[in-house]
């Protein structure tokens, strides 16, 4: 049997195909398999390896030994939700198949498999200026500070219940053979999207189609607040009655200010960054990026889950016993 200080180098140069040398790693797990039949303190002193990093290293590698089966579960998770899901909703989902584990030890693990969430970009605007059908922002909280004499507005996403604030929006999707517009209501409560329409142009029908769809969904609505920026289609006559008539108390954002209508904003970031940016060149006609983005707000509402909804999808945090619906 040839001496250790031959071993090592050969067996490391076997397990390196790196031209600088074998890692620490690599050093650790020959001195693991030599440890038998030499001295620990010969091997340390023969590879260069000190004995704080050998332990450090082997125990590094019983750790994620043991974390088997959750690099699994987070992989599982990770490809069934297509790489959209960060850590903190691999976090969630893990707690739902009954797994308790550190938010710490997740992004740790997926630092390891090199997987990531994904994050947002741009969007359609349709504001066309002020057409005399502007109203006040129903979502602003007016706070006084009377020691320094100044006033200031906070605004208040919180909700109680369901069907207290809805808010609305449109955003388009540009492929290369045209364009659709997403035109959705969201409940702030829950998340959810209430209603939507996908039309080839942001047309005053598709508002209105979307309206009635919602409508026909919730039919006690009075007191309800609807959210939406300062768009052409929020200022038409037709819309302010088809609100008014069901007791449905009208709000806009601020002119300018995008962060009024946040949790809409929130919500075409997330499904641009899940199924559309990186994928446009995917979608060769209209018809497959229409279909791809039903597909997606119905995953969005039944499996999708987030931190506010307690790890839930939106629908199925409505159905829990403890969530009023707020009519």
């Amino acid at each position: 049997m040839p001496p250790c200080g031959e071993r090592i180098p050969k067996k490391t140069k076997c397990l390196s195909s790196k031209k600088e040398g074998p890692t620490t790693e690599e050093k650790v797990k020959v001195i693991v398999e030599l440890r038998q039949s030499h001295k620990l303190s010969v091997l340390l002193k023969v590879s260069g390896v000190k004995k704080a990093t050998f332990f450090y290293t082997v125990n590094k590698a019983d750790k994620d030994g043991k974390n088997k089966e959750i690099f699994e579960q987070i992989k599982e998770i990770y490809r069934q939700n297509k790489g959209r899901y960060g850590y903190r909703r691999i976090l969630l989902e893990l707690a739902n198949r009954g797994y308790r584990v550190n938010h710490k030890k997740i992004k740790r693990i997926m630092s390891l498999l090199d997987i990531h969430g994904i994050t947002p970009k741009g969007k359609y605007n349709s504001y066309k200026g002020d057409q005399n059908g502007t109203c006040k922002n129903l979502l602003l909280n007016k706070v006084v500070d009377e020691e320094k004499h100044r006033t200031t507005y906070r605004r208040d996403f919180s909700t109680t219940a369901c069907n207290q604030k809805w808010t609305t929006d449109v955003s388009e999707f540009h492929i290369a053979a045209g364009k659709l517009y997403l035109s959705p209501i969201l409940d702030m409560h829950n998340r959810e999207i209430v209603a939507f329409n996908i039309s080839r142009s942001p047309n005053f029908n598709q508002t209105i189609d979307m309206l009635r769809k919602a409508f026909a969904k919730h039919r006690k609505l009075k007191g309800l607040i609807l959210h939406s920026d300062q768009g052409w289609q929020y200022q038409m006559k037709f819309y302010h009655e088809e609100l008014k008539k069901r007791g449905i108390r009208q709000s806009m954002s601020r002119k300018g200010n995008c962060l009024d209508n946040s949790p809409m904003e929130n919500f075409f970031g997330v499904m641009k960054n899940e199924m559309f940016y990186g994928h446009e060149y995917e979608f060769k006609s209209l018809d497959e990026l229409e279909k791809a983005m039903k597909k997606y707000i119905e995953y969005y509402n039944n499996e999708r889950i987030t931190e506010k909804t307690k790890g839930l999808p939106p629908l199925a945090y409505r159905q829990q016993p403890f969530v009023q619906l707020g009519y």
